[in-house]
This record gives structure tokens, C-alpha cells and sequence, in this order.
């Protein structure tokens, strides 16, 4: 079965450092895949949240056929636009976990 795989990556202190989303949800058609649109949507919208509201660039990366993105933060970011990042971060997360209450067939978020 093709699932969506979220790894969330966190330091000591338990703040998200990066995630990464690997695999395909195949849960409809190509062009009809809620699940799939519904991740992607939630993911894209929080990384440009991070670069607009926080004034940073974080280290992205794409897979050239679609399933796999993974962002990262810098490192020394200023106290403030840390924890504004943090928050905004977060707030994925909850999105995605609600995702993967409806969808758990198809995407499996791993907290870390």
C-alpha cells in the first residue's frame, strides 16, 4: 500500500529543526488525490509562512516527480523569529496529525 510518510526532526530542547514528507498517498486518481493535495497544501502553505512572516529562507528540497520535500531551518536564527517559526511549524504538525486521523491509510506522521 502507498502511504505518505512525515518525519518531524526536533533537538534537544524539543524544537522542530526540519521534516521531511516521503511517498506517494494514491488515495485517488492523479489530479483527484485529496489526501495528496491535502498534505501538500498544508506543507507548501507552512513553509511559505516561515519564508513571508518570519523574513527567512529555510533549506528546501524537491523530489522532481513529486513525493518527497523536506525543509529545513537555519541554525542561529534570532529568539523571536525562532519561536515565531516554531509556532507556525507546529500548527502543521496539528494540520497534518488531523490528516492522518481521517486518512491513516494513507499518511503516517512520525514525531520525533
Amino acid at each position: 500500500m502507498h502511504m505518505i510518510h512525515v518525519h518531524i526532526e526536533r533537538n534537544n530542547q524539543h524544537d522542530i529543526t526540519a521534516f521531511e514528507l516521503k511517498g506517494h498517498a494514491d488515495s485517488g486518481p492523479k489530479g483527484y488525490d485529496l489526501v495528496c493535495a491535502a498534505v501538500s497544501a498544508v506543507s507548501f502553505g507552512a513553509i511559505n509562512a516561515v519564508i513571508q512572516l518570519c523574513n527567512l529562507e529555510p533549506r528546501i528540497e524537491q523530489g522532481k516527480e513529486g513525493g518527497y520535500l523536506r525543509m529545513e531551518l537555519p541554525l542561529n536564527l534570532d529568539q523571536e523569529v525562532h519561536r515565531q517559526a516554531q509556532l507556525l511549524l507546529e500548527g502543521m504538525i496539528v494540520s497534518l496529525q488531523t490528516i492522518e486521523r481521517d486518512y491513516g491509510q494513507h499518511i503516517l506522521v512520525h514525531d520525533r
